[in-house]
């Protein structure tokens, strides 16, 4: 009997610190506050890495917001609201022209192109760029990327938008498809979901890609303060370890696999539309394969800034970019 009471009392004693264990590891998470700049598909890698529990596999409380538009995004990050911005690349360039004390470092890759397409009224026999001088287009907002990377494409076809068409972009990003679906403009440059969303609906076509078009961009990366990398490597490094297994898995699976996993991140959206997103992202590479942000295509950033007239002075690579975690993941994470 006292043999019995003494493995019952000992299954007790391990059940216990199995539970104390478990409830340990939970609050042994680093939390990090994360802001993205819209809740979009093309962040998809970013979902994955929550969705298939790759933060908490790396350690990581991982809290995301949405902070809606690229100042509120950045205001967010330099009050240190949040620790991380997903935002594009741009912004931690015109913080660094302000001359920062505590500059906005990119440490994180995420996306490699534009993201946005051009979407017409109605669908013509063999789309020429031409077709758009002397027409009415629905643009982005001045100084934001999507706008730049589509005067870029423009200008490389030709077109002088101030010129060549009746260029509209005082128009909020949250109430741009509302206006070209009222009637605004023959041609509109729209994300996705909502240009597979127009075509569903025979509100409008897909025409051309200014992702393919504008060329390889550290379009949007996870970036943070100086000051916060500098007292939270460890953390950094986990956070882009787990960034990295996300685009790896998203590499390889099929656009349906990865709707599966980002479904729930878009309450009441068409599982169809968010499919047909996704597969558009992958056919013209728009998810980056790894964090690595080269210097190639910060030049590339640069000179779609400079063509819009928006870069003082070249900031570069070396000054607000760092590979170090990117290359560490990579050699981590098998």
């Amino acid at each position: 009997m006292r043999h019995k009471w003494r493995i019952g009392t000992l299954a007790i004693v391990v059940f216990a610190v199995l539970v104390l264990s478990a409830c340990g590891s939970s609050s042994d998470l680093v939390k990090i506050k994360v802001g993205e700049v819209t809740r979009s598909v093309f962040y998809a890698p970013e979902y994955v890495a929550l969705g298939k529990g790759f933060f908490k596999e790396e350690g990581l409380d991982v809290d995301l917001q949405t902070t809606s538009g690229g100042d509120k995004t950045m205001t967010a990050l330099l009050s240190g609201g949040i620790d991380v911005a997903l935002v594009g690349s741009e912004t931690s360039i015109y913080v660094a022209q302000q001359g920062a004390e505590d500059p906005v470092i990119n440490f994180a890759q995420l996306t490699q192109t534009d993201g946005t397409f051009l979407v017409a009224r109605e669908k013509k026999d063999g789309f020429d760029w031409d077709q758009l001088k002397g027409s009415t287009f629905l643009g982005q907002r001045k100084g934001g990327m999507p706008q730049m990377a589509g005067e870029f494409t423009l200008k490389k076809h030709g077109i002088d938008p101030h010129k060549d068409l009746q260029l509209i972009q005082n128009i909020d990003f949250a109430n741009i498809a509302s206006a070209f679906a009222s009637g605004t403009g023959e041609y509109v440059q729209l994300f996705e979901p909502q240009a597979s969303i127009f075509e569903k609906e025979g509100k409008g076509v897909v025409v051309a890609s200014f992702g393919v078009e504008s060329g390889k961009l550290p379009y949007t990366a996870f970036m943070s303060k100086q000051s916060y990398i500098s007292k939270n490597k460890d953390a950094v490094q986990k956070f882009t370890n787990a960034i990295y297994k996300a685009q790896q898995w998203v590499e390889k699976q099929s656009a349906e696999e990865i709707t599966d996993v980002i479904l729930p991140f878009f309450k009441d959206a068409d599982r169809d539309i968010v499919a047909s997103a996704v597969k558009r992202y992958k056919e013209q590479q728009s998810y980056a394969a790894d964090p690595v942000l080269d210097e190639q295509e910060w030049n590339n950033l640069l000179d779609v800034l400079d063509s819009a007239g928006e870069l003082k002075s070249r900031v570069h690579h070396e000054q607000i970019v760092t590979n170090e975690f990117a290359e560490k993941a990579i050699k981590l994470v098998k």
